[in-house]
C-alpha cells in the first residue's frame, strides 16, 4: 500500500502536469477503438507493454482472461461483467477490434490443468469451467498451434486464448459486426520472462512475435 500511495504522489508531481490537458478532454468523452480482455495477473500490464495512453483501450481483466459464452436464452442472459462490457463497448464506443490476451505461467490455466482448486473455493472453480473446453483441445494441440511452447501450462494458455475467441463469436452483436467486416478479433499472448507479445495466426496455426513486420500485417487485416 505504501508503494501505491507514494506512486500517486509521484504521479501528481511528475506525470500529471504533462497529462492534465488530456484528462480534461477525456472527462467529457472517450473513443477507444479496441476492447482488450486480459488476465488479472499482476505481472500482465497491457497499458505498459502496448505503450498506450489514457483513453486508448477499453479493458476487461479477470482470472484467466476468460469470456463466458453467450447465454442469450438463459436466465438473466449472462449475469457476467464480461457480457456487459462487450455489449456496452460495442453499443457505445467506436470499437473495431477485440483482443483476448493470455500469458505465460498463468495460474488459472495451471488450476484448470490440475482439476481445479480446493473444493471450498467454489467461485474460482465455477469460473474456471469456462476454460474446460480449451483443456479438451490440449490432446489435439497440433490442430491449433504448430509452434507451441514447451510446458503444458503455457500450451493450455495459448489454446485458451483461441477458445475464448470462439466464445466471443457466440455473442450476436460480435458475430454480426465480424460478419459485416466492421470488427476484427485478435488473440495475443504475453511471454512474461521475455516481455514479448505474440499474435495468433489462425491460417498458419502459430503465434508470431509482434514486431514491425507483424504489426503491419495486423494493420493490413484489421478493420
Amino acid at each position: 500500500m505504501k508503494k501505491l500511495l507514494n506512486g500517486i504522489v509521484e504521479f501528481r508531481q511528475t506525470i500529471r502536469p504533462h497529462l492534465i490537458d488530456k484528462f480534461q478532454e477525456l472527462a467529457h468523452t472517450q473513443s477507444p477503438d479496441a476492447l482488450l480482455i486480459a488476465c488479472a495477473d499482476s505481472r500482465v500490464v497491457p497499458n505498459l507493454f502496448a505503450s498506450t495512453d489514457p483513453g486508448d483501450l477499453f479493458v476487461v481483466r479477470n482470472v484467466g482472461n476468460l469470456v463466458p459464452p453467450c447465454n442469450c436464452a438463459g436466465n438473466k442472459e449472462n449475469p457476467y461483467a464480461e457480457a456487459a462490457a462487450i455489449e456496452f463497448s460495442l453499443s457505445n464506443l467506436p470499437i473495431t477490434n477485440i483482443i483476448v490476451c493470455g500469458h505465460s505461467s498463468c495460474a488459472a490455466m495451471g488450476a484448470v490443468l490440475n482439476g481445479g482448486v480446493p473444493a471450498d473455493k467454489k467461485f474460482v472453480n465455477g469460473w474456471l469451467e469456462h476454460g474446460q473446453n480449451a483443456l479438451k483441445k490440449l490432446d489435439h494441440l497440433d490442430d491449433f498451434i504448430t509452434n507451441a511452447p514447451e510446458t503444458r501450462q503455457d500450451q493450455l494458455s495459448q489454446l485458451n486464448v483461441i477458445h475464448q475467441l470462439e466464445h466471443l463469436m457466440t455473442y450476436p452483436q460480435v458475430k454480426e459486426k465480424v460478419d459485416a467486416g466492421t470488427l476484427t478479433l485478435h488473440g495475443w499472448w504475453f511471454d512474461i520472462a521475455h516481455a514479448n507479445v505474440y499474435a495468433y495466426h489462425k491460417k498458419d496455426k502459430e503465434y508470431v512475435l509482434i514486431d514491425e513486420a507483424e504489426t503491419q500485417r495486423i494493420l493490413d487485416e484489421a478493420c
